[in-house]
């Protein structure tokens, strides 16, 4: 762990403890000019600031306790932000209900004057805006200053037999690593990254202390060998990581079962539970609904777009294999000309794609020179929003694909019909055309062992990025 890490760690207990204080200050001076409920005028009540410093001190003591034990104080490199923010909401929900608590229970033991329930309330809302923007703007002061050279990057060495692999760019992208080299059994002559040696060097490295991490991504070592880099790591605390395959990833979606006193480990075929199953549709009903209404005037202008081109239907049905191996037809706004699947045929040749049963042509003469901008943007798949409404698609979950091309599926692959489809997935806010269709059912199968509203949520929020990176290609 760095200095810096540790001290952007450290700094968050005592300036979120002064916000959370401060922000019953605040929240007294608004509720002293309004109640917040529209055609509403509460009597205002308010607070001496004598009185209402000791309740704003009870309250920053009680959310930086209640933050701790959440772990939001954990120092951990790795933090997904849409984890924390769910986490800082989660904290203020619970704060809220225990301030609240512990004020009424408290009432005639340890204060006689009490607090206006609105000033508390305004309090939570300003204090959990203030801390997810103080989090932010730390978090952009932190890399702001590594990219810049004045804080140190972390150094990690990759234990790994080939450099295509999307986890080198992903470093490399992330301007927060420097990547001291690789190690294997023997020197493969990398273009990118330098070759270190074997396991004597990689310990010759931690007791230098020339390196931050190691990560373990494709391991030749022997679990000797691998044993002694794990306990060489504990001794000189560098930190030990490794990318999980998939049986790892799987092992932690477990149940604990007993015949008779006999324990048995079952690993799920599928995370999604019965009542997984009812939050990730109401999740879908609600979005796609919403979404529906947001966007209906961008559907009146490209419906009329594509009419206009040559008077056919703007909206294009294609059969799809669903959950369980199910047809349904799937709709998207056309992109081609008509009749563009009987055309599809002379093209078979010119399929780009070797990997998989998939059809792709960087330039498909069928595509209309409208359609080439709509598909840039994925405008063509938002039709597919009905799809989900009606309940055979999903708004995460894997691709469905064409008959044909299912019933060229191996049949490890055929695991990603165990799920909705989805209007997007692992695999399209992951790499998108350039992941091969093996690595496409990969990430799809992980989704599928992993899920999680909250995996839905990121997934959303990274394909809406990857759509708008495409923008200036």
């Amino acid at each position: 762990m760095k200095r810096h890490e540790l001290f952007f760690w450290m700094i968050k207990v005592p300036i979120e403890g002064l916000i959370v204080f401060f922000a019953f200050f605040v929240a007294r001076q608004v509720r002293n000019i309004t109640d917040l409920i529209p055609d509403v005028h509460l009597p205002i009540q308010t607070i001496d600031t004598e009185h209402l410093f000791g309740f704003a001190l009870v309250g920053s003591v009680i959310y930086i306790l209640l933050a701790a034990f959440a772990g939001l104080y954990k120092m951990r490199i790795y933090q997904s932000r849409i984890q924390e923010l769910k986490d800082l909401l989660f904290v203020s929900i619970y704060w809220f209900f225990i301030y609240i608590a512990v004020l009424y229970l408290s009432l005639g033991f340890f204060y006689t004057y009490p607090i206006p329930r609105l000033i508390v309330l305004f309090s939570v809302l300003i204090a959990t805006f203030l801390i997810v923007l103080e989090r932010v703007i730390l978090d952009r002061i932190e890399r702001g200053l590594i990219i810049r050279g004045i804080l140190s990057k972390t150094k990690i060495l990759l234990v790994i037999r080939t450099e295509k692999n999307d986890i080198i760019e992903s470093i490399q992208e992330s301007n927060m690593y420097d990547i001291f080299g690789y190690s294997h059994l023997h020197d493969m002559k990398l273009s990118t990254i330098p070759y270190i040696g074997g396991v004597t060097e990689i310990i010759g490295a931690m007791r230098t202390h020339a390196i931050d991490e190691i990560l373990i991504v494709q391991n030749d070592f022997t679990r000797e060998e691998t044993q002694e880099i794990f306990e060489y790591a504990r001794i000189y605390g560098i930190r030990y990581c490794y990318v999980a395959n998939s049986f790892d990833t799987t092992k932690i979606n477990t149940e604990i079962s007993f015949f008779g006193k006999i324990p048995v480990i079952e690993i799920k075929n599928i995370w999604l539970t019965p009542w997984g199953r009812i939050g990730k549709r109401i999740f879908d009903i609600f979005f796609s609904f919403l979404l529906l209404i947001l966007l209906f005037p961008l559907f009146l202008i490209v419906s009329c777009i594509i009419y206009s081109q040559d008077g056919w239907n703007p909206f294009y049905k294609s059969k799809r294999i669903g959950k369980n191996g199910e047809a349904f037809d799937m709709y998207k706004f056309r992109s081609m000309i008509m009749n563009a699947e009987k055309e599809k045929e002379k093209l078979f040749a010119k399929n780009e794609r070797k990997d998989g049963p998939l059809f792709k042509m960087e330039n498909d003469p069928r595509i209309t020179k409208f359609g080439k901008w709509i598909r840039k943007f994925d405008i063509d798949e938002l039709p597919q929003l009905c799809n989900v409404l009606m309940g055979n698609m999903s708004l995460i979950g894997p691709r469905p694909h064409l008959h044909e091309e299912v019933t060229l599926y191996k049949e490890y692959q055929k695991r990603v019909l165990t799920l909705k489809p989805g209007i997007t997935g692992m695999a399209q806010s992951h790499g998108r055309h350039e992941n091969t269709f093996d690595e496409e059912v990969r990430l799809d199968t992980f989704y599928i062992e992993n899920w999680s509203l909250l995996l839905d949520i990121k997934i959303l929020i990274r394909t809406v990025g990857v759509v708008f990176a495409r923008k200036g290609r």
